[in-house]
């Protein structure tokens, strides 16, 4: 019994060693848990988004060139005008006075021109007699000289009172013109909107500033105006497709298409760090909503480009990777962990760009940064491709080279993707409980 226990003990310690070194042998890392989605062949359409106001068509504010005190106000806010429609008055006695004195000034040179006429007409008389008596030696040309010079200042004096009277009539016209001034009328059909006045106010007429009385709209036709930034302006142009929300109006969309599209930007911040150059860009509502008003929030989506049949992916799961990591071991090497600080890229910046819509980050440290899409295969191990991406929208990007239709690719989550994953890590896809909720944007 004794070899029994021998060969029993000896089994046992040769299983343990058996054990230990089965220990300490490299185990293969645990796999990634990841998000998986898949390429596809789908039409995509570059969209331009911004934010802004909602206001009139056309705004008109209506102010004076005279002064005087408000007497009367015919209309309130929320008044439906016409063109030519009495809106107001302005205190009208003072420019009744001034029209009176004028017209009286221009009777007085139309006087004035009668006398000087007349006188003329005696002078010119005169001078006939006087010829006649030199040609028949009964006067000298002296006298003929004197009376050649008074006729030619009467005609001079008549020249005169006609510029005077002239003069007279202009100054009639300014003081009817001023006194017409004092009735406010409708420029345009529309919509009072505001009222900055009230009956009994000094209303300061100027022609170098305007003191607003009331300000018109036609809000029969509305539009909104959003700022977008440089790298978007170059897409849009005028007759372009938008949808258009307003925050008052929660799940209701409306039409809209670009009506002008500014040629010259707006730069805040000029010359610091934080410096940003825009572009006013006008969106035309088709039909104006019921309910919208001037001022009201907006956030337009313009259609500025579409791809039929293109090779898309989900928009996060295109991020960057240190472009030195793909020269040393080529497009499918193995790029370095935690090269770049950004998450996933846009799409609407060159192929070398870093993350970002202002591709800010893309030739900085190490020589750049290129995009990369993580390509899942049948081993589920990931592969980092090379891409290169063309338009995006809210949710997805094109890809127009690197990744075919149908392939797997890692969408997320997005630390996992934009600095732990590897090229070559095992992955396995996370159960949807457990995906997290920064997953995917809302789709159009």
């Amino acid at each position: 019994m004794k070899w029994y226990k021998g060969v029993l003990a000896g089994g046992l310690a040769l299983g343990a060693v058996a054990i230990a070194i089965a220990g300490l042998r490299d185990r293969p890392p645990p796999a990634v848990e990841v998000q998986i989605g898949k390429a596809k062949k789908s039409r995509i359409t570059r969209t331009v988004a911004g934010a802004g106001k909602v206001q009139a068509a056309t705004t008109v504010k209506i102010s004076s060139n005279i002064s005087g005190d408000l007497t009367e106000l015919l209309v309130k806010e929320g008044d439906r005008v016409t063109r030519g429609q009495v809106l107001g008055r302005i205190d009208r006695r003072r420019y009744e006075a001034a029209a009176k004195q004028a017209r009286a000034a221009q009777k007085a040179a139309a006087a004035d021109v009668q006398l000087a006429q007349v006188d003329s007409q005696r002078i010119a008389n005169e001078l006939a007699r006087v010829e006649a008596l030199v040609k028949k030696g009964m006067a000298s040309s002296a006298e003929l000289d004197r009376i050649v010079a008074e006729r030619d200042g009467s005609n001079a004096r008549v020249a005169s009172a006609r510029e005077r009277y002239t003069q007279a009539g202009a100054l009639v016209e300014e003081a009817q013109s001023n006194l017409e001034k004092t009735t406010l009328l409708a420029p345009i059909d529309g919509t009072v909107i505001e009222l900055a006045r009230e009956v009994g106010e000094r209303v300061r007429g100027s022609d170098f500033t305007e003191d607003v009385v009331m300000v018109v709209a036609a809000l029969a036709a509305m539009e909104v105006l959003i700022e977008v930034s440089e790298h978007d302006v170059v897409y849009l142009e005028p007759g372009l497709k938008a949808e258009i929300t307003v925050d008052a109006l929660e799940g209701q969309n409306f039409e809209g298409a670009v009506s002008e599209v500014a040629q010259r930007g707006l730069v805040k911040n000029a010359g610091t760090e934080a410096e940003v150059t825009t572009f006013p860009v006008t969106v035309a509502l088709n039909v104006r909503p019921a309910g919208v008003l001037p001022s009201m929030s907006a956030e337009v989506r313009i259609a500025a480009e579409t791809h039929d049949d293109a090779v898309v992916v989900p928009i996060q799961a295109v991020t960057v990777r240190a472009a030195k990591s793909f020269e040393k071991k080529g497009d499918g090497g193995e790029p370095e962990a935690g090269a770049a600080d950004g998450g996933a890229a846009d799409g609407n910046e060159p192929e070398d760009a870093g993350a970002g819509s202002g591709g800010g980050r893309g030739r900085g440290k190490g020589g750049g940064l290129v995009k990369v899409v993580f390509a899942v295969g049948s081993d589920d191990v990931a592969r980092a491709r090379k891409v290169k991406t063309g338009i995006a929208s809210n949710t997805e990007i094109e890809i127009l080279d690197g990744i075919a239709a149908d392939e797997r690719v890692v969408e997320g989550p997005y630390r996992t993707l934009s600095k732990d994953l590897k090229d070559g890590d095992r992955v396995r896809e996370a159960k949807p409980a457990g995906r997290p909720g920064g997953g995917r944007g809302r789709r159009e």
